[in-house]
């Protein structure tokens, strides 16, 4: 993949990040929806594809998006001025713990958070910071979710299996939080789960679940995933 990627209404360049555009961001982008969206948060949002994807989604919507690698954030940003959106968009350099404080609340709250919890550590520093947390990081992250959510609002994530079942069970009743829906996410049909997207709230509803699996066969897409991501990819 080459350091400019195309989608149908605007163009990212990701040539300075270390985590580029893949499977997991753009599900996470392609997916995630709720109602009455005027402000939205993407964080960790790298090279920003998953903000462009949701300011597409919901036109006039203000969109921030927090980034702790300064180059990273810096990408982002150059990404969102060359945007045809007319949305408020914004990078806010940091961790998100440093916008604990601020008094904006969002309707939606989106994460393809780093996931390779007890993981071999990448030796490559800024790829380190981008791939790995451990327990506390998610404790921290479900805490300042609760915080920042409307009462209506939801909060999106994307992460492996084992560590979602961890989540809902641990994480959310400390934070009166409840699990939603969910898409539980294959490589293929006949294969184990790899991934669930998790949609939170505060209001206890009744829980949606469904399954995409990526491909139809090797090499070849399935209608599921091309319809999530019909909207914004120029092949689908």
């Amino acid at each position: 993949m080459g350091s400019v990627f195309k989608f149908k209404q605007f163009v990212v360049d990701q040539g300075n990040c270390a985590m580029k555009i893949n499977t997991d961001g753009v599900l996470l982008g392609g997916w995630a929806t709720e109602a009455n969206v005027s402000a939205v948060l993407d964080i960790g949002t790298g090279t920003g594809v998953i903000a462009l994807m949701l300011a597409q989604r919901y036109p006039g919507a203000a969109v921030d998006a927090i980034e702790i690698d300064e180059v990273a954030a810096q990408q982002a940003a150059y990404n969102f001025e060359v945007a045809p959106f007319t949305n408020s968009m914004q990078v806010l350099e940091g961790s998100f713990e440093a916008y604990q404080d601020s008094d904006t609340r969002y309707d939606l709250i989106v994460s393809n958070p780093p996931f390779y919890t007890n993981a071999l550590h990448n030796p490559d520093a800024r790829k380190k910071l981008a791939r790995h947390a451990d327990a506390p990081f998610f404790e921290k992250l479900i805490a300042f979710v609760a915080a920042k959510l409307n009462d209506n609002g939801s909060f999106h994530c994307i992460v492996p299996t084992e560590l979602a079942d961890w989540m809902v069970a641990t994480l959310l009743p400390m934070h009166q939080l409840f699990l939603q829906a969910e898409l539980e996410i294959r490589s293929f049909a006949e294969e184990p789960v790899i991934r669930k997207i998790l949609k939170i709230g505060k209001e206890e509803k009744r829980l949606q679940q469904d399954g995409l699996a990526i491909y139809a066969e090797r090499g070849v897409y399935s209608e599921a995933y091309k319809t999530v991501l019909k909207p914004f990819f120029l092949a689908f």
